[in-house]
Formats: C-alpha cells, structure tokens, sequence
C-alpha cells in the first residue's frame, strides 16, 4: 500500500495543488515562501490527531475569507430564518481540506474494507477526504454556529449603539473572520468523506455530493502510522514536541526512551531477561548488605534514644536498582576519541557526547529517532508485548514526515542523513525489499546540499504564483520534476549531470540568470551588488553554461516557471560557414548562439537578432535573453555606432576612459587597452576581436579587473544593464502582489 498522490484545498497558500508521493523518498523543495511547509503542516495536522487543534483561521486560504464573511452577512441581513440556507455545502468549497488517494493491491483489499465505496470497486485508487468543517446537526445544517454568530454579533451591536455620544464602538465580532478567531474549535472539527475512485484524476479536486455523510471514527486507523520529525527540534517551536513530551535531541534521553519501551527487563520479562533480571537482584541484596553494615552504628544512635521503641516499627534500609537510571545521566553516552576496543583492559580516553560536534549530535539524534520510528512500528521487543498491542494489525504503511532536516545540520552531514535516511526506515528482517509493508519518507528542505543527492524524479518542487485580481492572494503550484523533460533522454541527463556538478541551489532561488562564461559568472554579481540593491535583496542563482547548452535547462526552467535571465553572445558567423567574425549589419551573418535560435528570441539571422525587440526577447513572462546590442560610443569626439562581439569587448567599449589608461597592466588587459588607443573605432574593434580570439584568458582578465578597480568604477553593458532592470522589475512586481489584498480580521499567515 502507497500513499499515491495528496491534494491539499484551502489551506494557507495551498489553494488547491496535487503533491504526487514517490514510492519511497519525496523531498518538497521551492524558494522561500513557496508553500513547502504550509504542504507539510498540512499533512501533520490532519493525519495526526493530537494535532487537530493546531488549526486556526489563519490556516485557511486568505482569499477564502471574503466568501466566508459574506455567508456570516447574509445570516445577519435576512430577517426570515425560514429562507436561510444553513446546509454544510455552502461552507466546504471554502475550508480547508486534504485528500488522501491510496494505491491498494488486491491482497491489502482488508485493511481499507471500511473505505471501499461501493461493491463495484475494482481495486487500485482509493481516496478519502479529511475536511475542517462547521459542526452540524442531524439535517446536515450549520445552525449552531449561526445561532452563536448571530447571537454575539447583535448583542455587539446593541451594546455598542447604546453609547450616548454616537461614536459607536466596534465590538467583537464584526465578522465571521474575527467571531471563529475566538470560537473557531468549538464550532469546527475535522471530518472524513470517501471520495468517488472514478475521479481521481480530474484536474480539480471532486466536489462531496450533497447529504454526503461522513465516516465514524479515523479512516487512516490501522491502515499507516505516521511519526514527525520537527524542524525546530527541542527548541521553542510549540509544535516542535510530539504528542507533548519534549524531543530532546541528546543520544542518551533518547537511548534511554528507546530502553524503557523496547528493551526494560523489569517490564514484561521473558527468557531473555532473567540472566540480567537476577543480576539486577544480586546487585540489590550486596547492596542492601553494605547499606546495612553502613548505617548499623547511626542507627544505633537512634536506638540510643529509645527509638524505636517496643511498639514503634524497625528502621530497615533497603535500595532499588533500576535499569533506566544507569542511563539518567550526561555521560551515559559517551565516545571513545581512540576508537580501539583492541584491549579492553586498557585504559580508555572517553568523552561525553556533549563534547562532539553539534552537526554530528544532531545527526546521530535524528538518525536515532528514525530507528525508534521503525521499531515501534515493527513493534521491536516488549512494544509488542503491551496489552494495547496483541490484538492489532501493524499498519501496512509507515509515513515519516521529517521538516527541514538542515536546520541543525552542517553541510556534510546533511548530504549523509538524506543518502542513510530511508536505508534506516527499512533496515529490519520484515521490511528491506520485502513489500507487505511500504515506507514513504516526506522531507522539505531549503538545502541545495539535499536536493544534490536525490535523484531529481523524486523532487517536487513549489512554484509561488502571484495574485491575479485584488480580491485573490498568492497560491502555490506543485510541479513534478519526474516529468520535466518528456522523453528526451538526452536533455534530462545532461540537466541532471550538469545539475549534480554544480551543487546548484535553482530549486530554492527567487530568480536564476545563466552567464555565458567565466568572466560574466565573477563580474555579473558585482554589478549587481554595485547597481541593483533591490536584485541584490533577492536570492539569485547565478549558474555559468554556455550559450551552447543554455537551451538544454529549457524544459526544466520552463517547468520551474522560475524568472530567468539569459546573458549569452550574439556568436556571429558567416552566412555560409561557422567561421567567427566581428558582427556587421547587412552581410547575411548569421548567429550560431543556439540559445538565441532555439529558445529565445528564435532568430538564425544576426540582421533578425538585432532586430529584436524587448518584447521579443521575453518568453511566457518569465525568460529574458540578454546578448549584445547596438550601442554608440564617444570615440576620438565622434559618436560611432558599434555592434560589440562577446562581452569582454562590450565591456571595455563601455568603460573606454577605464581601459585607455590600463596600457601598463599585463594580459588580456594589457591587449584590450592597446586596442583602443588605436587612432579610429575600426581599427579599435578589429584589435579587441583579434585579442579575444587568440587563446585569450578571459578569467584572468575578470580576475585582474576585481583586484585592481572598485566595483562602482565599472560600466555594466547595455545588454546586461537592460537584462539586469528586467529581472529587478519582474521582481518587484511579484513581490507586490503580496500587498493587494487587505483583508479584515487578523493576521496573515499563508505559510511558506
């Protein structure tokens, strides 16, 4: 049994979005406020019930409230109670809600026999929904939340009009919004729906048929156990203990926890146990011996004065010697620094695990923690043999929710937790490649380091999309990444090796701008830094791929429907050959940029590529290209018109007074700057285009530039300047669709 896709409604920026579960990792990644933990939370608070009461009004769809408060205005306006429509379905297309959709085989068909809609299911998809609703009554009707509403509300009217002065206050509640802000759990519950199977794969979630009832009881029990690892683990997130215990992320709490459950020989004890349990006895009555002798004359002391008397009880000294508290200390854990256990007679230099490093600590907890999920579910040991456990099934699904494991892990060590972490869920005789149980591991994770090391099919990534009207808000859309490139084979994996070479950190950025070469990839982020201070807010991923390739990131950039700049060169060649040459118009050159053919702005002409206008050089509102242009210079008092050839000449016809006084720097500098000294633009140009094509060290240049000149001195070319004010402006247009709503009734918290 596989949990084989969710579809989350209503729920913070979650309007309505599919997350599809892989069969054994899902790792949720997207930039800041993109929806990841709001999918998450999500999750956590509907399928564990001692989270139920997590919920608040700030967790439904911001846009939501408007219709919602409108239901509330209506009860108030209509003064005949007989015309009201009190029925639950006026509420549920606006509460939040998740469907949970099951792949169940023939064999588990026992398990789900309470979820099975109809005798004539055939096996395969099953769904149910888990919806936090208005409490109603047997008719199906909403009436004591609208008696409540309007109770409160008119007895705040009455009492805020009875002022003399006419200044009538605005007494709690003025809205539904603001009534379910104190009154939201005594009116809502969660409730469970089977859904229609023969739906499933509709492109919006299905709608509850009128009079629908709900299940009794918790659909889910029985069929998976779920267990959460929180993101801010023993520190002060509220929702970051499970259950109400706090989750102390040292090795020996949890050591000691996991010996209490599953390993106490004191507690239902078998064959197993009596060689310690009599050692444990052994212990207690040499121990009561030397108390005994220990105390005898202090005692004496006290019988010294007629205590205890004839009638009075006898002092008697007797200890416990309890397993569990062996392990109730700071060292209980400690690691050996020699790590040799060669000679165990030897003397051992140990330290407690205080003193090892925090990513391991952490590291070590969590993997701990993933242990301990398994053998409670597997049920390791005496957890088996507890009376509330004989008679159940174990669940045939284990669900492990583990939030931004990065938190408290450095680098190295995150990259070892995601390749161990679903090894160690299944590391037992009756799981590993066995499949009568099933485990899914659910990560999200803001780290780049993660998202390395996971094959890119079991990425889902969370695309924010901006408010389209004032009376909407931002939503999130979840885009599978197993289905990014189609079948063309060649592209995925060159996306995914070049992907994996790079560490890249695409799937967390705000915008991505992918640079021609070396130069560009060091100098662009200074012209950002020294230029563009609202870009440099952002978070920018700056990948270097050449304008060769760029257009192989196509499919998944679209995909991403990530901002993208695309600062590339015109490659200007000749009509009938792929020889370099410098770009003039009206020679039938061509472009050999395959960018500028294939992706944007599908031009093969150079004449056609200059041509181009902004607009045409902008695709689906979200790629820009960004190559040379017409730009005229100040050249010996003339002002001349100059295509330039890649970006190094661009920039050095960009900062002319810069470089004309560099004639005493070395390298490619050196070269750049005799060019223009030359007496005219022509012989200038040929100079740079003949520096440049003979072996030139581009890099080195972009080296010596950031030694030796401050940031601010340089020029940005035009074509990137241009590129660069796009980006900034698609930016702040995005962010400010975050401001047109302003909604009545409390804060916001759409989630992220």
């Amino acid at each position: 049994m596989k949990i084989a896709f969710i579809d989350i409604q209503n729920f913070r920026k979650l309007k309505c979005c599919r997350v599809e579960l892989s069969k054994n990792k899902t790792v949720l990644v997207g930039a800041n406020n993109s929806g990841k933990t709001s999918a998450m939370d999500a999750l956590i608070i509907f399928l564990k019930k001692t989270r139920h009461r997590n919920l608040s009004p700030t967790d439904f769809t911001l846009s939501n409230w408007k219709n919602i408060n409108e239901i509330a205005k209506n009860w108030i306006g209509n003064q005949n109670p007989d015309e009201l429509n009190l029925g639950i379905e006026l509420w549920q297309p606006h509460v939040p809600s998740i469907d949970i959709w099951l792949d169940v085989k023939d064999e588990e068909i026992h398990y789900v026999s309470h979820i099975i809609p109809t005798l004539d299911w055939a096996g395969g998809k099953l769904g149910v929904r888990l919806i936090f609703e208005p409490k109603k009554d047997k008719d199906l009707k909403v009436e004591n939340l609208y008696k409540a509403y309007k109770t409160a509300f008119e007895s705040a009217k009455k009492t805020s009009e009875s002022r003399a002065n006419g200044n009538a206050l605005k007494l709690w509640p003025q809205t539904m919004r603001e009534f379910l802000d104190k009154e939201l759990h005594n009116h809502f519950s969660i409730k469970a729906y089977i859904l229609d199977p023969s739906k499933y794969n509709e492109a919006t979630p299905q709608s509850l048929p009128v009079n629908s009832e709900p299940i009794a009881g918790d659909p889910f029990d029985g069929l998976f156990k779920i267990d959460i690892i929180s993101a801010q683990r023993g520190f002060s997130d509220p929702s970051s203990s499970e259950d109400g215990v706090r989750n102390d992320r040292r090795l020996s709490a949890q050591l000691r926890t996991y010996f209490e459950k599953h390993l106490n020989p004191s507690e239902i004890p078998d064959t197993n146990d009596l060689d310690a349990l009599e050692a444990i006895e052994s212990a207690r009555t040499a121990f009561d011996k030397r108390l005994k002798e220990s105390f005898k004359s202090s005692l004496g002391e006290l019988e010294g004065l007629n205590y205890p008397g004839f009638s009075d009880p006898k002092i008697q000294i007797s200890s416990k010697v309890d397993p569990l508290d062996g392990l109730n200390h700071d060292a209980a854990v400690q690691f050996n620094v020699l790590r040799d256990d060669a000679n165990p007679d030897d003397i051992t230099l140990c330290l407690p695990e205080k003193y090892n490093g925090l990513g391991y600590q952490n590291l070590i907890s969590m993997i701990f923690n993933l242990i301990r999920f398994r053998d409670e579910w597997m049920r390791i040991g005496k957890a088996g043999k507890r009376t509330e456990h004989i008679d159940e099934f174990i669940e045939p699904l284990h669900i492990v929710l583990v939030e931004e494991p990065e938190a408290h892990l450095h680098a190295q060590v995150q990259q070892v937790f995601i390749k161990k972490a679903y090894d160690v869920l299944r590391n037992h005789a009756d799981l590993k490649e066995k499949t009568q149980f099933s485990t899914q591991l659910v990560i999200s994770t803001h780290s780049s380091h993660i998202a390395h090391e996971i094959d890119f099919g079991c990425l889902r990534y969370f695309k924010r999309m901006p408010a389209t009207c004032a009376d909407n808000a931002p939503c999130a859309e979840v885009v599978n990444l197993s289905n990014t490139f189609g079948d063309d084979s060649d592209t995925a994996k060159f996306a995914t090796r070049y992907l994996k070479t790079t560490h890249c950190d695409l799937f967390f950025a705000d915008a991505a701008i992918l640079v021609e070469g070396p130069a560009e990839r060091m100098l662009v982020p200074h012209f950002i830094k020294s230029k563009y201070p609202e870009l440099d807010r952002n978070y920018i991923s700056l990948l270097e791929i050449g304008g060769s390739h760029a257009h192989r990131l196509k499919g998944l950039i679209e995909t991403l429907g990530l901002l993208t700049l695309v600062i590339t060169d015109l490659d200007s060649i000749k009509k009938d050959s792929t020889e370099k040459v410098l770009p003039e118009r009206g020679q039938e050159y061509r472009t050999g940029n395959d960018t500028i053919k294939s992706w944007v702005p599908l031009k093969t002409s150079l004449d056609e590529a200059l041509d181009a206008s902004d607009e045409d050089k902008v695709k689906d509102d979200y790629v820009r290209a960004a190559y040379q242009i017409e730009i005229t210079v100040d050249y010996g008092g003339n002002e001349e018109t100059i295509i330039p050839y890649t970006f190094e000449d661009a920039l050095v016809l960009s900062n002319l007074e810069l470089f004309k006084a560099r004639t005493g720097d070395t390298g490619l500098i050196k070269k750049m700057a005799e060019g223009v000294n030359e007496p005219n633009i022509s012989e200038a140009r040929k100079a740079l285009f003949d520096a440049l094509s003979k072996n030139s060290k581009k890099a080195e240049m972009a080296l010596d530039l950031l030694f030796t000149t401050e940031p601010n001195d340089l020029t940005p070319p035009k074509y990137i300047a241009d590129g660069l004010d796009w980006v900034q402006e698609q930016l702040k247009s995005k962010h400010q669709d975050y401001c047109i709503q302003q909604e009545e009734g409390g804060e916001v918290n759409d989630g992220n």
